[in-house]
């Protein structure tokens, strides 16, 4: 089982440019994760894909914007969403549900105590899949690309789930 931390790879971004995987955007480092203790299971949306890194070699200028590499995605290239259940016990993934899309998306996942899980999936639909199995159960398309992960509420005993997409928050109730 790996300690935890990042995984180093031995690349280093050159001045000709070294291809390199995950990208800088890619693996799962934005998108919130939730966990259910009822399935035992950690849940993430991953971001496959890769970049070409730079290295610009110069000296550091006390008060002067410092960047001394870069990154460029390949135009060949292909971004790719996973939504992955992993068991913490072993990081060994469980079950896996690809998306169809680009790689825009940037919300996480959100797990209700009723089996359910909640992401915004990369074709611009907040979507529900069974959270033991990842089997599809309902999907609304908001028409935006989702940049928050989605959030349950209850009023008066009711639960809500909401999501940000775009200029707009979608609010659902659940039955009960």
């Amino acid at each position: 089982m790996h300690p935890g931390g990042p995984i180093l790879s031995g690349k280093i971004p050159t001045p000709e440019g070294t291809y390199i995987c995950p990208g800088i955007e890619g693996a799962t480092n934005w998108f919130s994760p939730s966990y259910n203790p009822d399935t035992g299971l950690f849940y993430v949306l991953a971001l496959e894909n890769c970049n070409i890194f730079f290295a610009k070699p110069r000296k550091f200028v006390a008060g002067e914007t410092f960047y001394n590499t870069g990154t460029n995605h390949s135009s060949t290239e292909r971004s790719e969403k996973i939504l992955l259940a992993l068991s913490p016990a072993d990081g060994k993934i469980v079950w896996s549900y690809p998306q169809v899309g680009t790689g825009r998306s940037w919300g996480g996942t959100l797990t209700t105590a009723g089996g359910l899980l909640f992401f915004g999936d990369d074709s611009e639909s907040l979507e529900a899949v069974d959270a033991r199995t990842g089997r599809v159960l309902w999907h609304f398309n908001t028409g935006q690309v989702m940049r928050a992960s989605p959030m349950t509420y209850a009023v008066d005993g009711v639960q809500y789930v909401a999501v940000a997409a775009g200029g707009d928050v979608f609010n659902f109730s659940l039955p009960h």
